[in-house]
């Protein structure tokens, strides 16, 4: 019997929504319980349902790069201990060699029994704000092994029939610098779980097993098959791109992120093997996680909407080649594999671009960036403060650029300023979209963000992961790039240091980091922006009257309006 017999579609309709619903419910249960700035204001946290195969079924509204690890993830742990799982289990893993995707996204999974009938598992990612390893907030660039980033953590038994395993927690509280934070973040997994175990358990009752097992493997080929309809519509065809890291973790250097991308019938490949070797610092990357930056690339581009299962996955192959930037090996590292993954989506949507034009933006702001300061407070207590700056979109074929919003592979968020200045000895002195820095286009690319925090303390760890210096965010069809980022020291002497895209260093009290991600590019030719749209830019102080003039051709008269004659007789001069 297939599973399709059990499925009638307005049932199938009704379970699907039913249980987004319970997904939904784990990320808002994480969102209220964790007890990190990176996890409860930074968003940066996941949740899922998969079926008794392992098969996604259901995700929250959280980040696409976590969930489209999971199914590598859940792979690992049916293999380890498939034969083993028992009510009141729950297991923890955070080993890139073992499911995971870089130490610092820790996994935990809950299988749901019905009786002695596995129903499904609850599934959450989250990243904890330390995990231990050399400096505060375990995530450095210059990390040039794994055992630099923090505790390893294998697929292992958290609870073990509903109890503690105690000398697990244990170990983990002895390996990390804030013991309540980082188990206050895994508590609110947990409960993440049980919320979704009690709620799986009613739609059993409802439905019974066979039939809710049934449904949810029907939902995986709906899904499935909705996406290889979409693609099989797109033309068939074959597009390489290339883009670049700023840097190898270490030093200033391009890494070239190489991709070829093939459709072919309802199928996608994306070839990564001649992507550059495995670099010296923290930026190599697991292979799932390159996985789940293709399935969203893929995703964004389509036009159906369709369920958030792993069927969407199945029409995508993606080739990587052991030993580089996109499949890291033993003992490499890769606690800042993020920006890797941002990179990643970028090439392949550059490939897209030449495949399926009316779909692509352009480039973002290359993805959010990581400013982590650690120290002592005056008390003597340990703070690790993890900030996101977040973020702003490419011109897309029917719009402008999103502006502080996050890129489309992440739902991460900037921490209120508030929260910030409430909770750490810091002070943020500056925070806003900067005028000028989308990029010009037919439709103008997102504005970046800028912040800057003045350090209270001495002796200050300082970990920074951003990019898109050396290699700003591309325009597409005619598009100008967006502005490149800044990094930039300021001392209480009032001198100021400009600082690479990636470093680690120690600052002091009174010193104030300042932070400017990139700007969107554009896409389409700026001249072809309508003149009103350019001088409504102006007016809310995005656009400046020379850029308006420079980049788009458009004349303003002193009270703002556009001198449309003045302005044709520019563009007529450039383009005659």
């Amino acid at each position: 019997m297939t599973t399709n017999a059990h499925a009638d579609p307005v049932t199938q309709e009704i379970v699907a929504n039913a249980l987004a619903s319970i997904a939904d419910e784990m990320a808002t249960t994480i969102f209220r319980t964790a007890h990190s700035t990176v996890v409860r204001d930074g968003m940066d946290f996941s949740a899922a349902l998969c079926d008794a195969r392992g098969e996604t079924v259901a995700q929250a509204v959280s980040v696409p790069f976590h969930l489209g690890s999971l199914p590598v993830a859940m792979e690992k742990l049916l293999a380890r201990y498939g034969d083993e799982l028992r009510p009141g289990d729950v297991y923890v893993m955070n080993d890139p060699f073992d499911g995971g995707i870089h130490l610092q996204d820790v996994f935990v999974f809950k299988p749901v029994f019905s009786g002695e009938t596995l129903v499904g598992f609850a599934a959450t990612t989250a990243h904890h704000g330390d995990v231990g390893g050399r400096l505060p907030g375990s995530s450095a660039c210059d990390n040039t092994e794994i055992f630099q980033e923090g505790i390893r953590l294998p697929w292992l038994r958290l609870y073990a029939e509903g109890e503690p395993v105690e000398d697990v927690f244990k170990i983990i509280s002895a390996n990390v610098r804030i013991p309540r934070m980082t188990l206050g973040d895994l508590g609110a997994q947990v409960a993440a779980c049980s919320v979704a175990e009690r709620s799986l358990l009613a739609l059993v009752e409802r439905y019974g097993v066979e039939r809710l097992q049934a449904l949810m493997g029907a939902l995986v080929e709906h899904t499935e098959r909705l996406v290889r309809s979409e693609i099989a519509s797109w033309p068939d065809g074959s597009a390489s791109f290339v883009d670049y890291l700023d840097s190898d973790g270490i030093e200033r250097v391009d890494v070239p992120i190489h991709v070829t991308v093939t459709i072919a019938g309802d199928e996608v490949i994306a070839d990564f093997s001649e992507s550059s070797p495995m670099v010296r610092g923290a930026l190599n990357s697991t292979r799932s996680f390159i996985q789940a930056v293709v399935y969203q690339a893929i995703r964004a581009a389509l036009s159906v909407e369709v369920p958030n299962t792993s069927g969407a996955f199945r029409p995508i192959t993606v080739v990587t080649r052991p030993g580089t930037i996109a499949e890291v090996v033993m003992p490499g590292a890769s606690s800042m594999r993020g920006v890797t993954g941002f990179r990643a989506f970028d090439a392949v949507n550059g490939a897209l671009a030449q495949l399926i034009p009316d779909r692509i933006a352009a480039a973002g702001e290359g993805g959010n960036t990581l400013a982590i300061f650690g120290a002592e407070r005056p008390t003597g207590e340990r703070f690790v403060y993890y900030e996101l700056v977040t973020g702003t979109w490419g011109a897309t074929p029917e719009g402008d650029g999103n502006d502080g919003l996050a890129n489309p592979c992440s739902v991460a968020a900037n921490i209120p300023v508030e929260v910030a200045e409430s909770e750490y000895p810091i002070l943020v002195e500056r925070y806003g979209l900067v005028p000028d820095t989308g990029g010009a286009g037919r439709y103008r690319g997102g504005l970046a963000i800028e912040r800057a925090w003045r350090c209270l303390t001495d002796d200050t760890s300082l970990i920074v992961r951003s990019d898109r210096r050396a290699h700003p965010p591309y325009g597409l069809h005619g598009g100008r790039p967006g502005a490149p980022s800044l990094n930039v020291l300021r001392r209480p002497d009032g001198s100021e240091e400009e600082l690479p895209s990636m470093f680690s260093t120690t600052i002091g009290a009174g010193e104030v980091f300042y932070h400017r991600i990139a700007g969107g590019g554009g896409y389409g030719d700026p001249l072809e922006r309508d003149p009103a749209a350019v001088a409504a830019d102006v007016a809310q102080e995005k656009v400046s009257v020379r850029a308006a003039l420079e980049e788009y051709g458009v004349v303003l008269r002193p009270d703002g309006s556009v001198d449309e004659e003045a302005t044709r007789e520019e563009r007529n001069a450039r383009t005659s």
